[in-house]
This record gives structure tokens, sequence and C-alpha cells, in this order.
């Protein structure tokens, strides 16, 4: 029977190829990944310091390092029990540490807390989970189940007590689950998802899927959608290209958007060729002013806001950039007052995100006086989402409509290959780490290129 650590319960929760390629120890067609290196030595630095944080402030009732027998488990002889390592059968996990709470009026229930530290200042269901299985371990080793458990995150090492009896049954469920995929030699169905670009088997798997065409290189193809079409038998990128017939739309819904069709994309893929649905316009009827912001999802908070702003023949950049969160009101009064110096400004973004930063910073500071006589509610509003233009309308031969995907396609080029949100966030964090200057002008060039790339997009 093959032994299920914490280690691959967490990536069984992530991707079930994942888990199925680190139980069958394929190191050897692992490819370093930036991403994923980060990650862990961050959860690992942040786990350090925690520790050294909960011990320093009390340690009464003496404290053990390592793994005593169960006996001292189930009777709570030490106050902390530091990174035990607990196995049951085929179980085992590292915990980080078990806190002794209130000796429970039953001796069925354990005495222990388990404890993980976890960076993130947001905690996903995820985390709740991998923190179940801990308990599901020490529950399997003393035949006592603990009652609740406690998640340290963030910054400031915020506490998040979890009810534990409802997400340990899911654990077990969870657990026979991965135990059937590790006792089947075959590897399960190959699908990319999201984690795939934070995954250390990302070459592998994609280099897989592009052989077999496969359905889910189209990232805007929900599971929901994919298991639709693979019920009719299309598993290819191909043969969905295949299934789209253009009919005459009826008169009532002329005025109307059409509907964004994946076998459009395909088709625009297997012709290698842009495909045009519907008339797309895009009026700018005054100076367009390229935009693109970077922040900290998990803290809400923005360090760096891009303007690429027209100024004859060429273009000005404008990188506005925060060493702190306590900063952040001052590069937003400094963007208000370049866009209110240029004459009729459109702003142009790719996506979502930056009308919701300027629509937060916009509530937290105001200073809508330095705007005048222009509206900076106006400028919001009159704003060009490009991604909406595209959307729908122009399928450009690539598996998403990314702005790294498309613009690529049109010619532009970052200097750092591997560019994307996830790499600037840890450029972020390193920078904060060290402070180093150049981490910092790799950010900026990132943001400064993707202004760039939005204007290359946008060029008819």
């Amino acid at each position: 029977m093959m032994l299920i650590t914490d280690g691959l319960f967490n990536a069984f929760l992530k991707c079930k190829t994942k888990a199925h390629l680190m139980a069958r120890g394929v190191e050897s067609v692992r490819s370093p990944h930036p991403i994923s290196n980060w990650q862990r030595d961050l959860a690992e630095s942040f786990k350090k310091r925690s520790l050294d944080h909960l011990l320093s402030a009390d340690c009464t009732g003496g404290c053990i390092v390592g793994s005593p027998p169960p006996e001292d488990l189930r009777n709570a002889k030490h106050r902390f029990v530091v990174e035990p390592l607990v196995r049951a059968r085929d179980l085992e996990s590292h915990i980080h540490v078990l806190e002794r709470a209130p000796l429970p009026s039953q001796r069925r229930y354990n005495p222990y807390v388990p404890i993980r530290f976890i960076p993130s200042e947001k905690i996903t269901k995820h985390h709740k989970l991998a923190l179940a299985f801990d308990a599901f371990v020490l529950w399997q080793a003393t035949a006592q189940m603990p009652l609740s458990g406690k998640i340290i995150h963030g910054l400031n090492r915020t506490v998040l007590a979890v009810k534990l009896n409802p997400l340990i049954r899911e654990v077990a469920s969870l657990v026979e689950k991965l135990r059937d995929l590790l006792a089947d030699s075959a590897a399960p169905d190959l699908v990319l998802i999201r984690h795939c670009s934070e995954c250390e088997f990302e070459a592998r798997c994609r280099g897989k899927a592009v052989e077999k065409d496969d359905l889910s290189l189209l990232r805007g193809l929900t599971v929901k959608e994919r298991a639709k079409q693979n019920a009719k038998g299309i598993f290819t990128v191909t043969q969905l290209a295949y299934t789209f017939r253009p009919r005459r739309r009826p008169k009532c819904l002329v005025s109307r958007r059409e509907k964004y069709h994946h076998a459009v994309q395909a088709l625009a893929i297997r012709d290698r060729k842009i495909h045009i649905v519907g008339d797309p316009e895009l009026a700018i009827t005054g100076t367009p002013v390229y935009l693109d912001a970077e922040g900290a999802p998990d803290r809400a908070s923005y360090y760096l806001i891009g303007l690429r702003v027209p100024e004859g023949s060429s273009y000005v950049q404008h990188s506005l950039w925060a060493d702190e969160p306590g900063e952040e009101e001052k590069i937003w009064i400094e963007f208000l007052h370049i866009v209110r110096n240029i004459s009729n400004p459109v702003l142009i973004h790719y996506g979502a995100y930056e009308t919701t930063v300027l629509k937060r910073l916009a509530r937290r500071y105001g200073n809508e006086c330095i705007m005048a006589p222009l509206s900076l509610t106006t400028i919001t509003e009159q704003s060009i989402n490009l991604l909406g233009v595209i959307y729908s309308q122009i399928y450009f031969p690539t598996y998403s409509n990314g702005l790294k995907d498309v613009a690529r396609y049109l010619g532009y080029q970052w200097s750092h290959p591997s560019s994307s949100g996830r790499q600037a966030l840890m450029w972020r964090e390193q920078w904060e780490a060290t402070r180093e200057d150049s981490i910092k002008q790799k950010l900026i060039a990132y943001n400064r290129e993707d202004c760039e790339a939005l204007e290359v997009v946008t060029r008819p």
C-alpha cells in the first residue's frame, strides 16, 4: 500500500495528475519552476517565523520538538509539540505544531489542537482541508479525534479557529479516492487547469496536451462544457473546430451582441488566422492612455500604476511606484495629476482589474477636486476595456484571450519569457524581503511592457 503524506494529499486537492506523478516518484522529468519554488520557500520561511513567535510568546508547560510516542499525544504530556511526524497505517503528516487545549470531557476526543501556518491573507477551503488532514492522521494514530484546529496566517498572523468534525469526514472520503487513484497504475486523464501555471510539472503536462490537441488547452472552456463536448465524442481542439456552423441571425437578435463560441476559437487555431464575428468597433474619441496596475490581491492593496501616454510621434511612460501600502494614496494622487493634464483622456485597459483598482482607490482617497474641471467618474465610465471589445467578436488563433497570448501572436515579446501576474506577485514578495533595486526594475519593466502590449493590440 502506497504511503499517503500531507504533501501528496495537498497535491491531490490541486490536481489528480500531480498527485499521481508525485506518488510515482516522477522526479527526473520535473522542470524547475520559479513560482512553485517561491511558494515552497515562502511557506517554509513563514512557518519558521510564526513558530518562533508562537513559542516565544508562551512555552510554559513544556515543549518538545519532534515525534513523541502516541501515548504522550493521548495524554497531552507536553504543552506544545513542534513539527511532529505522525504516522498511522498508510498515512503520514508533518504537522506544524500541536497545542494542548483544556482536556476534553470525553477520552475519545484528542486534547491537542493542530495548528498550520499559512502565509496567505485569504484562507481557502484547501487550506482548511490540509489542516483537517493533519487532524485525521492524528485521529488514526491516537484513536482520539481533535475537535478543533487553528490556522495562523497573513502578515499580522491572524488566528482562525476551525471546527474540524465536518472537515475530517470530508478528508476521509478524499483519502479513499486518493487510495483508489494510487492503486490504479494508469495515469488519470490529463487536463490543464489554473494550477498548472504554478506547478513543477507544467512543461510536461502542457507538452502532452499539445501532442494530444486536448480540449483543455482552451482556457475559457469550463469543466462542464468540456464534459458536454466529450459526451459528443469531441476530445480535441481540431474536432471542436469542425462543429462550427455559421447561421444567419434572426432580425430580432441583430442588435444584440453575439455570444462567445468556443468552436470559432478552435476554428481560428485550426486555420491559424483571425476570425471576426459581427462588426467590432473601437472608437477612441480622445487621447488614448494605456493603463496597467499591479497589486497584492490578498491585501487588496496596489503598489504600481503604469500609464503610457502619446506625446508627439512617441510615447511617455509613467511608472508610479509605492514602497509600502501607506504610499498607495501618494501614487493615486500622482495618477490623478497626470490624467488631469491630458487632453480628453481615454483610459484603455485589459480586463476588469483596472476598473476595480480605480473604483477602490477613489473610494479610499477621493480627491475628485484634483480632477476639476474633469470628472474621475466620467473618465472611469468612458474607459475602454479592450478585452470586452475582443471577446466574442475577434477570435485570435490562441488558446486564450489573455493579453500575453494575443499580444505575442501580434508580434510583441516581453523581455522576461515567463512574465505573468503570478510572476509579478513573486517578484514583489522578493522585493519586499530584500529591497533589491534589480527586482524593482523587473516589476517596472513588466508593467511598462504590459502597457506597450496594450498599445500593440489596440492598433488597427
